[in-house]
Order: structure tokens, then sequence, then C-alpha cells
């Protein structure tokens, strides 16, 4: 399943994505499940991102690793992959694309992810979409509303 969410913000796009790091990565985090911080090495490749999610009954492990990064003059990228990923996913793949909008710059979260059976990818697209769609007034109060 894939989810592509778009917001644009004023900040210049090489701005916007040198943000990208442990301060706005805690910002981003939502109210629930509450995201334990385990581990931030960057957004370069071969750093690990491994955080705990709490959902008051249990807590679940989620280890990414950046896979890869790429910075051109319109756009810039990094991806992380899901290692170790809570139930019940099997897959994670998740683009942070930042892309020159004029002087301002469009974020794009393009998420892929799998359950391994269809039906349950359905069932968790809604919350997919709300928990990611909440990171747009993140992120225009970050970087600035267009």
């Amino acid at each position: 399943m894939q989810l592509h969410l778009r917001t644009y913000v004023s900040q210049n796009y090489l701005k916007v994505f040198n943000a990208f790091d442990e301060q706005l990565f805690r910002k981003l985090s939502p109210a629930y499940p509450r995201l334990k911080l385990l581990r931030f090495d960057g957004s370069e490749p071969s750093d690990v991102v491994e955080i705990a999610l709490q959902t008051g009954l249990k807590s679940f492990r989620w280890t990414s690793l950046i896979t890869e990064r790429s910075i051109t003059d319109t756009q810039a990228y990094f991806v992380d992959q899901g290692q170790e990923l809570p139930p019940p996913l099997r897959h994670w793949h998740h683009k942070h694309l930042v892309t020159k909008n004029g002087s301002g710059a469009v974020i794009h979260d393009i998420i892929t992810y799998s359950t391994d059976f269809k039906p349950l990818d359905l069932l968790l697209y809604p919350a997919m979409k709300l928990q990611f769609g909440m990171r747009k007034q993140i992120y225009q109060r970050e970087f600035g509303k267009v």
C-alpha cells in the first residue's frame, strides 16, 4: 500500500531538508502511540533510527535503517527502510522528499507499507493517513505556511 502526502511550506527546500534532525523527529511524534526515541543517528545511509512504540499496554520496537540519500538542484531526499517492525507491519519504506517550489518547498511523505495481507493493509490506510497527515501542521509551523 502506498500513501503520498504533500505539504507546501515557504522556506527553501535545502533549509527544510537540512532540518530533518532529532529535534524535528521529536516534534513529529504523534500523541498516540507515544514514541520513546532509543537511537537517532541521523539521515545518512547506514544511520539507524530506533524507537519504542508505547501503547499503554505493550511496547513495540521499531528500527529503521537509512538506505538512500540524495541532494540535487531541485530536490533532496532520504529513505528509511523498516528493519524491525511492530505487528502487523511486515514491510516499511518511507521516502522523505523535499522538492523546490519557487522560493518555497513541498515536503513529500511517501510511505509504502505492507502487512502481507491486503485486506489489513486497506484497513490500516485511514489510520496511516491520519497519523502522517498530522505532520502537515507541524511542518507549516516549523517552515512557514504558504
